[in-house]
């Protein structure tokens, strides 16, 4: 996620809670189901809870999700969503009653195997209860549904940010984190259950939708359009994307051959139309560079979403497409300026955070440092600075009493879950790493976390690999650098001074240089992220 370089500060919520909600005519006593994991004869009611400490109410248990098929039709005009959600699942045990994650919109009916099942609403949690118990195995539901989308309010330190299913003056843009899916479709709405989607999203003639994914089918009757995407590579329920509105589309190819499908609102003209077309232009490029490092790209597309919203202070690396502000591409007076850092962000993170998803939401520095220093290497790509000059020029440029060093990034809590020290000393941390294994092992040690097969991690695990492939024992230094709330010690300062006294006079001017840069581009980050994230 990153976040912008302006923001706003009105509140856009809308709080549409729905509390014990009945279904079916029969009261909700008489359709609650027993306590987390109490047993009810042969079967158990599945947790209302996916057991993160940070967001215990979020992701469900009892089961796992395969597939979300998801056919809604949207009306900008009136903002009214009606959508049947059609779930393909696996319980895990035998389950008398199971939850998903639905925040607002209304109920209409919901089917187990095809039969009509009884539910119970709290604001969060739509409780389910199937006629008969469901088996350990798979099985399916549908829940027919409608009403306006919610859309959420992210708090961060000093500001917050709007997110969700947001409705915007030509459609609609769906984007946020840790919250968004809940709030248009029943889910389980947690990155530890990654699953498949089909979005088959209806809209008045003229509108477009673009989505995760590839585009399989187009058809208009009636005056409404329906637009077909299907998503295959398993994705997090807060990656899923429909973004409503008038596109320039550009289909294209990189030069290794990956489809690449660019929306970009039509409305964004002139200057900044050119900057924003400039970035994704280096897509395939940017690939290349990360690919290299990090090892092959691990979807079967990519691509782009840019709307036009003024209030859209984030990007978002919704999976295989993702969801840009404008913003990225405007100074500080409302300039056309360079944007492709934002890019290369997003990008990494089809990597780490999409490929390898959290599997607790503490953990979150491992998506966002990742994410960070993959700026530093496409800086170093430019010609601009190496990893270990942009992790000197940050180290120096921040005291010891500043802020920024009291965040524990591998425990940031909630409040600062989306802080700078998250994405900043996150990148730091890999860089001190490269320093501490050396270039070989510290490679060796991305590139197998970015293959792993089970597509998620937690930082024990992320150090456990690091210890296994170095031979070193790392948890003095992870401990300092994930969770200690003060400054390290000066990582390298007797070597630095013993280089800076051998340099020649040139290579003094290169270090000058790419040292500037190193501090503009803290600046900038600093600034961009006291005024929105990504």
């Amino acid at each position: 996620m990153t976040m912008s370089k302006s923001r706003n500060r009105r509140t856009a919520a809308v709080l549409a809670i729905v509390c014990l909600t009945t279904a079916l005519g029969l009261p909700a006593t008489a359709q609650a189901a027993g306590p987390d994991g109490r047993s009810t004869g042969r079967c158990t009611s599945g947790a209302p809870g996916i057991g993160d400490p940070y967001y215990p109410n979020y992701g469900n248990g009892g089961y796992q999700v395969r597939k979300y098929d998801l056919d809604v039709t949207y009306d900008p005009a009136t903002d009214v969503l009606d959508g049947v959600a059609g779930i393909k699942a696996s319980a895990t045990k035998s389950l008398c009653s199971f939850n998903l994650d639905l925040v607002g919109m209304t109920v209409r009916s919901i089917e187990v195997n095809g039969v009509r099942a009884r539910w119970s609403r709290t604001e969060h949690e739509l409780t389910v209860i199937p006629k008969s118990p469901i088996e350990r195995g798979k099985f399916e539901v549908k829940v027919r549904y409608d009403g306006v989308p919610h859309e959420f309010v992210l708090q961060l330190p000093g500001f917050e940010l709007r997110t969700g299913f947001m409705a915007t003056p030509d459609g609609a843009t769906v984007a946020g984190q840790p919250e968004v899916a809940a709030g248009w479709f029943p889910v389980n709405d947690h990155p530890l259950d990654k699953a498949q989607y089909s979005f088959d999203v209806t809209v008045p003639k003229g509108y477009e939708v673009a989505a995760n994914g590839f585009l399989t089918g187009r058809e208009t009757r009636r005056g409404w359009t329906t637009y077909e995407w299907d998503a295959r590579e398993p994705m997090a329920s807060y990656l899923a994307t429909i973004d409503i509105g008038f596109w320039d589309v550009h289909k294209w190819r990189t030069n290794t051959g990956l489809p690449v499908y660019d929306a970009v609102d039509s409305a964004i003209t002139g200057g900044l139309r050119s900057v924003i077309d400039s970035s994704l232009a280096r897509q395939g490029e940017v690939l290349d560079v990360l690919g290299g490092a990090f090892g092959p790209y691990p979807f079967s597309t990519v691509g782009a979403i840019v709307d036009n919203q003024d209030d859209l202070f984030f990007a978002l690396e919704t999976q295989t497409r993702p969801v840009y502000s404008k913003l990225f591409w405007l100074d500080a007076d409302g300039n056309p300026v360079n944007g492709d850092s934002v890019v290369v962000h997003e990008l990494a993170h089809q990597w780490f955070g999409d490929k390898i998803a959290l599997a607790r939401w503490q953990d979150i520095w491992l998506n966002e440092g990742f994410a960070t220093y993959a700026e530093w290497l496409w800086a170093e790509h430019e010609g601009q600075a190496t990893p270990q000059e942009m992790f000197r020029a940050t180290y120096d440029a921040i005291p010891a009493d500043d802020p920024f060093w009291d965040v524990v990034i591998g425990d940031p809590t909630v409040e600062f879950l989306f802080d700078d020290p998250v994405y900043v000393r996150g990148a730091m941390t890999l860089q001190a790493l490269r320093n501490e294994v050396g270039d070989d092992d510290f490679w060796r040690i991305v590139r197998r976390w970015a293959a792993q097969r089970d597509g998620h991690g937690t930082t024990s695990e992320f150090i456990a690999l690091a210890e296994r492939i170095s031979g070193q024992q790392l948890d003095k230094f992870f401990d300092v650098w994930l969770f200690t709330g003060e400054k390290p010690a000066s990582p390298d300062a007797a070597a630095s001074a013993s280089r800076a006294a051998a340099a020649s006079t040139d290579d003094k001017a290169s270090d000058d240089k790419a040292s500037d840069f190193a501090r503009q581009w803290l600046a900038n980050t600093s600034e961009r992220l006291k005024r929105g994230r990504r």
